[in-house]
């Protein structure tokens, strides 16, 4: 991988404040849903009944993660960071205040080094305020780690099935230790590999993350640009969805007369037409392999700017998730 002088076009004004635009500009459009209470913190509208609080957060630049899960049935607030950047201590421990309607909060973040110190600073902070904060750092991203160190692992894509199955038992009244072990049963259910084309480039920045080349992709590429697990001629849909498939099921306790969610979401700069494409193939691998989708999910719902690839993420439901999952929910990126 090599720098190159950048060439993509922005629609920003100072790329130092995008976050902070970003954050005023989301609670403007979406008012019904949430609402800002600092410059780096959104909460849902609204004080919902006393429940487990949900909190979530992260870089900005993965739209419309973290802030459009943030509504009923959802998250309850959202601590926003500069692009590719873990929030503030601060901006965290202030979504944590914010979400405390008297029953505990339990926090949800992606497994990142940045995240996780400052979401340990935050909840130290909380503790000391009287505040009972669990902590889930989800890990769904099997290129990012062996199967063996599966601690090490990334948050990507499968983050969204943990807000809504642990936002659903939140929402329906289940207690701190209830809400904690539904958000680790997801998450420990959940797997995602992706695939990039090519690089996002930040905004003012002179060159993108990384490069390829034209006939080549990046198998198991993070969403920050981290390294994946190799390089491979680009392939047709078809081969890529194949291969996606078989290594989620090589990683993934999913045996035939399995029930799963599967999630094809698109990086940020492939049309939809794409990621429906290859969720065609691996719909065919699942059920040759004997697996049922109970629900399909093919869109954007964790991008990195305008990086070109996907991801495909499998949820094994049971049926106290399927119940969970199933549960209504009202965010701007979600609503059911």
């Amino acid at each position: 991988m090599t720098a190159v002088p950048g060439t993509i076009k922005k629609l920003v004004n100072d790329p130092a404040d995008v976050a902070v635009e970003l954050v005023a500009a989301f609670a403007g459009a979406h008012p019904d849903i949430v609402q800002s209470v600092a410059e780096r913190v959104l909460v849902r509208a609204g004080r919902p009944a006393a429940k487990v609080g949900i909190v979530t957060g992260g870089g900005s630049g993965h739209e419309p993660a973290f802030l459009g899960y943030v509504g009923a049935g959802c998250a309850d607030a959202v601590a926003v960071g500069n692009i590719f950047a873990a929030p503030s201590p601060d901006a965290i421990l202030t979504s944590i205040e914010h979400a405390d309607h008297g029953r505990g909060v339990l926090l949800i973040y992606g497994n990142y080094s940045g995240d996780v110190m400052n979401c340990r600073l935050a909840v130290r902070k909380a503790a000391a305020a009287g505040i009972e904060v669990r902590q889930l750092f989800v890990t769904d991203d099997l290129a990012s780690a062996p199967l063996d160190q599966t601690e090490h692992r990334r948050g990507i894509a499968g983050d969204v099935m943990v807000f809504k199955i642990a936002g659903a038992a939140a929402e329906a009244g289940a207690s701190l230790d209830e809400v904690e072990a539904a958000g680790y049963a997801a998450n420990a259910r959940t797997r995602t590999i992706g695939v990039a084309l090519s690089s996002a480039e930040l905004p003012g920045a002179a060159a993108p993350i990384f490069t390829t080349a034209k006939d080549e992709m990046e198998v198991g590429l993070g969403v920050h640009g981290e390294p994946g697990l190799s390089t491979h001629k680009l392939g047709t849909a078809a081969e890529v969805g194949t291969e996606l498939a078989q290594r989620l099921l090589a990683d993934l306790a999913c045996p035939p007369g399995s029930e799963v969610v599967l999630l094809v979401n698109g990086l940020g700069a492939n049309p939809l037409l794409e990621p429906y494409l290859v969720h065609h193939a691996v719909l065919a691998h699942l059920a040759a392999n004997g697996i049922s989708v109970y629900q399909s999910m093919v869109g954007e719902y964790v991008t990195s700017l305008q990086m070109a690839g996907l991801s495909v993420t499998v949820t094994v439901l049971d049926d106290h998730l399927r119940e969970l999952f199933d549960a209504p929910a009202r965010t701007v990126a979600w609503r059911q």
